[in-house]
């Protein structure tokens, strides 16, 4: 009883956030608002004009919601770049507010371009492992091998789980320093403000939901070495 408890803990701790974020996001992208002007798109387009950021291009993916600070560039599901709902609009302010980050050359948003720089070969490094690990347990019998795949494992499954811990900060300034004072500035009803809150702080948790989630996968590559 105590191990199934604990085992529903664990999941609700890992999943319950992404969930969260999912169900916030759904609830307010399925009505268009009357008061929008423009679309998720549109808006993006005309708040990076206003802030001169004339080169940062608003384009459509299916990928899910990003600034990308490489290729200077806004990047909206079909649905927000299109959609005049709340979900839209608000998602649309917070990538913008990514824009704003990378333009002020703000301390945190380059310390999470470096680290995520660094998530990549050390993802690299732990696949290179997790498909070495067997092969020196086979030839050497070592209890080391065991730790071995375990730390690949962390270095596949846990890095971005770090750095989103590490760089939370700057998700909760580009949703509530830059996209909600703009927002409150004339883009929003007083009635609408309290459902932007929530879509903000649920787009400021989506990285770091989804890598809990994915930590389950190194729970269960725990779970084989104890066999």
């Amino acid at each position: 009883m105590v191990y199934l408890i604990l085992v529903i803990a664990l999941l609700a701790l890992l999943l319950g956030p992404q969930l969260w974020v999912r169900w916030v996001m759904e609830h307010y992208n399925r009505r268009q608002e009357d008061n929008f002007p423009g679309s998720g798109g549109e808006l993006a387009r005309h708040l990076l004009d206003r802030f001169f950021l004339h080169t940062v291009r608003v384009e459509s993916t299916d990928s899910g919601d990003h600034y990308d600070p490489a290729d200077k560039a806004v990047r909206l599901t079909q649905d927000k770049l299109t959609g005049r709902t709340l979900t839209a609009i608000t998602t649309a302010a917070h990538e913008v507010g990514h824009a704003l980050q990378d333009a002020a050359d703000e301390p945190m948003f380059r310390l999470r371009r470096r680290l995520a720089a660094i998530a990549v070969p050390a993802q690299r490094i732990g696949s290179f492992l997790l498909f070495a690990a067997p092969l020196l347990t086979l030839a050497t019998r070592a209890p080391a091998a065991g730790l071995l795949t375990a730390a690949a494992a962390f270095l596949v499954m846990g890095t971005q789980v770090v750095i989103q811990m590490v760089t939370l900060p700057v998700e909760l300034d580009a949703s509530f320093k830059k996209a909600l004072p703009l927002l409150e500035s004339g883009y929003l009803k007083p009635a609408q403000v309290a459902g932007a809150r929530r879509i903000l702080r649920a787009a400021s948790l989506t990285y770091l939901a989804a890598s809990l989630a994915g930590l389950l996968n190194f729970w269960q590559w725990l779970r084989l070495l104890r066999r």
